[in-house]
């Protein structure tokens, strides 16, 4: 979850975030909006679009060969090289004892479970999983306790031979035992655990999580062994891709395909391969999308279709000579589309002794932006749901989602101005001479960056700059806003497409601030550079040169006009695609920065490292796990650690949502709005495109009955 991506991680269980709030007793946090709502969380801001079908209207057979980003180094989920691909995988071939419903939240997976429940709380928490009666591995053996254990033994985080990316949840395990019965598995813990449901989930046999050299190496390349609709027919690396197969013994529905044929294709090249017929699937870029949609028919009733309105694109009556071609060139594809369950985040830098460290600055930043408009840009277009996201732990439709942003409060140019003024930062103050080389008012990130990644890059066309809104410095970066053009004129630049998603960890500290005092007044000369001791206001904003970055690019752009009207300038550096999250984000070479994470149903496992505080390492550096904005408090630390521990579904999301409160109140991040998800299908291809936060059924995905009538109807969001 473009750079406008999500942070890569081995399955779930990575799925992260930022943390942060205030000193206690500095502010009186608002009341958390929708509290009196029965169901803050609300439903999501689109639905499905996989086109479904009943199964009797799908043939039997055929081969659905679908756009993947790689061809992973790994098929074992838990290690840290484990991708999305990874993850497909696994959710085709293995057991998962719960999977995510059309609102993202978990249900029981009833191929594999008949119950899953806690049967004692005192004097430990004890869950009881009842398994089906027909659930076999692909080599004849029943799933059992067995492998429930190997895998706790596995990911436990006692055997320091298992090399794991993550344990959490299975460290909290005191045992794991055989039922009554062979098709009972007894699962103890040592300390209350909230998400049990996420465990197990993938469930790999005992072969693979019996011995350290088994997990470490046995399920890089292969599964010998699985337990799902499909399995693991061949990784053909040179050829870029996996093939999987109709397993014998599966004893669920059997699946419609014959085969999947997973093909590791760039972004870029998707809509070739489309056109030539050799994809039946693929997520794509807006701009290929755009021309995808010329060859569908527009619905006759565009609220009828998932995200409520169609695909913004060309005059069908005025299309040009290339239109024309891409309409012949994509005849039988359409474009599914929703909204990832990931979000995009303006992430703020809180480390060192830069502006961004004293939380007045970073709140005044929050209070500067106009979130509805930054959605608008992104969204709108594309003919999805426009809303801005309002929580960082969770999305519209999911439990623990409620919309807190009102801790930190909405557009308000004369509060940002009134935070700044009490920070220090006052407009046509002194400023000191920069010498060749110096760095600006900061984090302590090194603002030249390296030559080649602070320039555009040479790929046969020259990057076009807009000479009257930015002014381009010899160091590879640009000033937005230096003339006094409005900036609703400056902004309104078309996007460009989206790309690949990145992600990491890495080392380094924050540091919290404090509020402005209420009614502070704004300061006068609101536009000009604001400055302290001797020291302009510009922010380092650090974004992807990629192609597939257009987006995000705009995005910045226009955030950098907004934070001008408050004073603020923005010096945006383009970096490489491949150096900007490892030697940008991660190390904390930033001030600000975009990037996306994706939305989990169990944030107090998932989030906490995201935003947890950083902590000394043993090494004296500082360990900031996931936390790449390095703000966070202990006060967040506890109220994850209390969520996670009660077994009370609503007081845990309760807590939950008390955590996000006080993360937007630190303003260490911003969630901006939902990713969107395009994605380019056969019109005959049922139950696959935009699956939105729903787990793939692959069973029923398949080809409609020549002869079905018309194409399935979309669900209703």
């Amino acid at each position: 979850m473009s750079h406008d991506g999500v942070g890569t991680r081995p399955g779930r269980g990575s799925v992260m975030r930022a943390a942060a709030f205030l000193t206690a007793g500095v502010l009186a946090l608002p009341v958390l909006s929708g509290c009196s709502d029965p169901d803050p969380a609300g439903k999501p801001l689109a639905g499905q679009d996989i086109a479904p079908a009943a199964r009797a209207r799908i043939a039997d057979g055929g081969t659905l060969r679908w756009a993947v980003d790689s061809v992973p180094e790994t098929l074992n989920t838990f290690q840290s090289d484990a991708d999305t691909t990874t993850s497909r995988i696994a959710q085709a071939t293995l057991p998962s004892m719960y999977r995510l419903d059309e609102s993202g939240r978990p249900e029981r997976n009833e191929a594999y479970l008949e119950s899953a429940k806690v049967v004692e709380t005192e004097p430990k928490q004890v869950v009881l999983y009842k398994l089906d009666q027909q659930a076999v591995w692909s080599d004849g053996r029943e799933i059992g306790a067995a492998d429930f254990a190997a895998q706790w033994r596995a990911l436990s985080g006692k055997d320091s031979a298992y090399w794991t990316a993550r344990n959490a949840g299975y460290d909290r395990i005191q045992k794991v035992e055989r039922g009554d019965n062979d098709l009972e598995v007894r699962v103890t813990f040592a300390r209350s655990y909230a998400d049990w449901q996420s465990l197990f989930s993938p469930l790999y046999p005992k072969e693979v999580m019996g011995t350290p050299d088994s997990f470490n190496d046995g399920a890089r390349r292969k599964l010998k062994v699985s337990a799902g609709p499909f399995t693991v027919r061949k990784i053909d690396r040179k050829g870029d891709e996996i093939r999987l197969t109709r397993n014998p013994r599966w004893w669920g529905e059997p699946a419609k395909l014959n085969e999947i044929v997973l093909r590791a294709v760039p972004r870029d090249e998707r809509a070739a391969e489309l056109a030539a017929g050799r994809l039946d699937l693929a997520d794509v870029d807006p701009a290929a999308a755009r021309r995808i949609a010329i060859a569908a028919p527009r619905p006759k009733n565009p609220s009828a279709s998932p995200s409520g309105t169609p695909l913004m694109g060309p005059d069908l009556r005025k299309l040009t000579p290339v239109q024309r071609k891409d309409k012949e060139r994509f005849h039988g594809f359409e474009v599914r589309k929703s909204l990832e369950p990931a979000y995009t985040q303006l992430a703020l830098n809180g480390g060192g002794d830069g502006p961004l460290a004293d939380e007045r600055v970073r709140r005044a930043v929050a209070r500067a932006l106009d979130r509805e408009k930054i959605a608008e840009t992104v969204l709108r277009p594309l003919g999805l749901p426009t809303e801005p996201v309002g929580s960082h732990l969770a999305l519209s439709g999911q439990a623990a989602y409620a919309d807190n942003s009102g801790a930190v409060g909405g557009q308000d140019t004369a509060e940002a101005q009134a935070l700044l003024a009490d920070a220090g930062w006052v407009p046509g103050g002194p400023v000191k001479e920069k010498k060749k080389g110096e760095k600006a008012a900061g984090s302590e990130a090194d603002r030249t960056g390296k030559k080649e990644e602070g320039k555009e890059k040479e790929k046969g066309t020259e990057a076009k700059t807009d000479k009257k809104t930015d002014k381009r410095s010899d160091d590879g970066t640009y000033v937005v806003g230096e003339d006094n053009k409005g900036a609703d004129e400056q902004d309104s630049r078309p996007l460009a497409q989206d790309g690949k998603q990145y992600g990491g960890k890495q080392l380094s500290g924050g540091a919290p601030g404090a509020y402005a005092p209420q009614g502070t007044a704004a300061p006068a000369a609101a536009n000009r550079q604001l400055a302290k001791d001797g020291k302009a206001l510009t922010l380092r904003f650090v974004v992807p040169d990629g192609e597939g970055s257009g987006t995000l690019r705009t995005v910045a752009d226009r955030i950098g006009h907004m934070l001008k009207r408050v004073g603020i300038r923005t010096e945006i550096t383009k970096v490489s695609d491949e150096s900007y999250f490892k030697d940008h984000i991660a190390s904390g070479q930033y001030d600000l920065a975009l990037y996306s994470w994706p939305a989990s149903a169990f944030p107090a496992t998932d989030a906490r490292p995201i935003y947890a505080k950083p902590v000394p390492a043993a090494d004296g550096s500082l360990n900031v796990e996931q936390n790449y904005t390095r703000v966070g408090t202990d006060q967040v630390d506890q109220l994850f650690e209390q969520a996670v521990s009660t077994l009370d579904e609503s007081e845990s999301r309760s807590l939950i949502r008390k955590a996000d409160s006080r993360i937007w109140a630190a303003a260490g991040s911003i969630p901006l709005y939902q990713r969107p998800q395009l994605t380019a299908a056969r019109t005959n291809l049922a139950n696959a495109g935009a699956f939105g936060f729903g787990t793939p059924v692959f069973e029923d995905m398949g080809f409609l009955k020549k002869g079905a009538a018309g194409q399935p109807a979309p669900t209703a969001s």
